[in-house]
């Protein structure tokens, strides 16, 4: 095979794979390299009852729409890996699987990608590996007894996979949240560290709330009219669940069921458990958002005189008597820990300047300072669907604009041409 291509794209999901789809009309010679399998995301670091939470019809790549019977349903996670796997297959995207990037550099005017398949240079790179690189957990989980269970939330399948006795999960972004509600319903008793992270309404007076915001342009909003900025970049997502047609979670519900909440862990030695006395206002904080989100929706329904039944406010069904500080962990039968923690970026092996202090890109829209390096499929890169189904493709044709008109002429003659032309 050949070793220089126009443009070289790292990743092979669905950003990656947009982008490819637009090279491809555009003639732009290319190649993808996949560290996996297409999909591999989806299909290896999801539990086995995951399902998306925006509804099917939000599935817009570019020339692959949703076509299935149930635009309002929420794909499960073998449905999810299909349609990755099948958007490849139908532009036949050039993919080299099983191939990890290893090192980028820029070597002149160009850059230079070692792989495990060898080494190759390009005249652009693109950048499609996501943002979700490295799982974090904390270092005060070494100090947990060796006979603790830890894992993960990428690591969690199902609750058959670990051992008997409760399990204490930290973390309550959506991952969190919906792990927990999968232990719940599978009979475990869950021991939840509520942190600050947001929840969000289901539906609301008639619809889906993502169908509300979509019609409000909530979701054509770039980063830069956004309230909060660019530090919207690193804020916890809302928490719901599309699980059995959709629902929200409410941890207060859980509650009254059984499920054990805390505060946010705050520390650890060995046989006890500490936790910030905070669970009372992180509770009504998530309550405090998805109001919040429901007022959006009435001024929005006032103001084109919607002619739709107003429905009562949210009341809470439980309250903690208590903000539970220390747990023993012998007396709580807690045997299985799992890390809801989120991750850690780790672009170390791309060096090229353009990154900040914290190590994340510095970019507009996906574009470098450095001419010809691209970066995509990273949370609101642009917009809020910019790493999702929703809205990578105005990401990706964006950048294939870019690359289009800043790539080299390949053609000895059209170089001339250019240059006679710049010579008049």
């Amino acid at each position: 095979m050949k070793t220089h291509y126009s443009v070289l794209i790292v990743g092979g999901g669905q950003a990656g794979l947009s982008v490819s789809y637009y090279l491809k009309q555009r003639n732009l010679d290319h190649l993808i390299f996949e560290q996996h399998q297409v999909a591999h995301s989806w299909q290896d670091k999801r539990w086995d009852s995951f399902c998306l939470v925006t509804p099917n019809w939000q599935c817009q790549l570019p020339g692959f729409p949703y076509q299935g019977d149930d635009p309002h349903g929420f794909m499960v996670k073998s449905e999810i890996v299909n349609y990755v796997r099948a958007y490849a297959k139908s532009f036949d995207a050039p993919v080299q699987e099983g191939v990890e990037v290893t090192r980028v550099q820029q070597s002149g005017d160009r850059f230079t990608v070692t792989t495990s398949l060898g080494e190759f240079t390009a005249d652009q790179v693109v950048i499609a590996a996501g943002g979700y690189h490295k799982p974090r957990i904390p270092r005060s989980a070494e100090r947990l007894p060796r006979s603790m269970h830890q894992i993960h939330s990428s690591q969690y399948r199902n609750s058959e996979q670990l051992p008997e006795g409760d399990v204490m999960i930290v973390g309550t972004g959506q991952s969190g949240c919906q792990i927990a509600e999968d232990l719940h319903l599978a009979g475990r008793r869950v021991h939840l560290c509520v942190g600050s992270a947001p929840r969000s309404p289901r539906r609301y007076r008639g619809k889906d709330v993502v169908d509300w915001l979509d019609q409000m342009g909530y979701y054509d909003m770039p980063i830069d009219e956004h309230p909060q900025k660019e530090t919207v970049r690193h804020r916890t997502n809302h928490y719901l669940t599309g699980r059995d047609g959709g629902r929200e979670i409410d941890l207060r519900q859980f509650a009254t069921e059984g499920m054990q909440l805390y505060g946010r862990l705050q520390d650890i030695d060995r046989d006890r458990l500490y936790f910030k006395p905070d669970l009372k206002q992180n509770l009504d904080g998530a309550d405090a958002v998805a109001e919040s989100i429901k007022a959006t929706v009435d001024r929005f329904i006032e103001q084109h005189q919607l002619d739709i039944p107003p429905e009562a406010p949210y009341c809470p069904i439980w309250e903690p008597t208590v903000d539970p500080t220390a747990v023993a962990i012998a007396d709580s039968n807690i045997r299985s820990v799992i890390w809801s923690t989120g991750y850690h970026t780790n672009f170390r092996w791309i060096e090229v300047p353009v990154f900040d202090g914290q190590g994340y890109p510095c970019h507009d829209r996906g574009v470098t300072a450095v001419k010809g390096m691209y970066f995509i499929g990273l949370p609101w890169l642009y917009t809020w669907g910019s790493g999702r189904f929703s809205g990578v493709a105005r990401d990706a044709q964006y950048i294939a604009d870019h690359l289009l008109t800043k790539r080299k002429f390949q053609s000895p003659l059209l170089e001339r041409i250019n240059e006679m032309a710049i010579g008049s």
